[in-house]
């Protein structure tokens, strides 16, 4: 996945902002505020910060060794930092996708119910 492609899934979804409070060379995209995605969209390798599961998280530092590691400069148990491509190896992009809609999703449910609620209308 190109750089451009991530941030384009990101902003993909449902209320999906770009916001640069790191300063302008940290991408951070948020839902209705809450962040579900960090990344340094110029970056060498290219990785992503990435809301989980605890138990998820777990699972895929095991499945991904490398490539998913705890969250940098995040709390650990919650976030994990996913190699999207390092010299021509990387994640699949299927499961990129995968990984940023379940951050996405996290941080949905977490959101207080008469926010879910504006987010299902059109």
């Amino acid at each position: 996945m190109t750089p451009a492609e991530l941030r384009a899934f990101c902003l993909s979804f449902n209320a999906a902002a770009e916001d640069f409070p790191f300063g302008p060379e940290i991408s951070v995209f948020k839902v209705l505020g809450k962040m579900f995605a960090l990344t340094r969209l110029d970056g060498d390798p290219l990785t992503v910060n990435l809301k989980c599961d605890p138990d998820d998280a777990v699972r895929l530092r095991h499945e991904h060794p490398g490539l998913i590691v705890p969250g940098w400069h995040m709390n650990k148990r919650h976030w994990n930092t996913v190699t999207l491509e390092d010299g021509g190896c990387g994640l699949p992009d299927r499961v990129v996708r995968e990984l940023v809609e379940d951050s996405y999703d996290l941080v949905v449910a977490g959101l207080p119910r008469a926010e879910r609620l504006r987010l299902d209308r059109p």
